[in-house]
């Protein structure tokens, strides 16, 4: 079975819309790296957006793609796994332990 070719712009403006599953775009092999990394990191984007619309009550109650697409991410060498400071679902870093205890 061959896969239809790819219209990137189009996969760019709207990565959820043209793919199942973040895995789905892993595993296209007429996809070069740098371009899955790029449409994994849309996806990235508008699932923090979901998130947070989710948890402000905004949205039925989908479930969010937000874990999915960074283990994606991860499974092509991205910067999938959580950084020393952690993030939000805003792509916003903490620090843990930043703050000093005063005594």
């Amino acid at each position: 079975m061959t896969e239809a070719k790819l219209d990137v712009k189009k996969a760019l403006l709207d990565p959820a819309g043209t793919f199942d599953q973040p895995d789905d775009i892993v595993r296209r092999r007429d996809v070069p790296r740098d371009v899955k990394l790029r449409l994994l990191e849309q996806w990235e984007r508008e699932a923090r957006s979901l998130a947070v619309a989710e948890e402000e009550g905004m949205t039925g109650g989908e479930e969010s793609m937000l874990g999915r697409v960074r283990r994606a991410i991860a499974a092509l060498g991205g910067d999938g796994d959580e950084p020393t400071g952690a993030t939000t679902k805003h792509g916003a870093a903490t620090t843990r332990g930043s703050a000093t205890k005063r005594g």
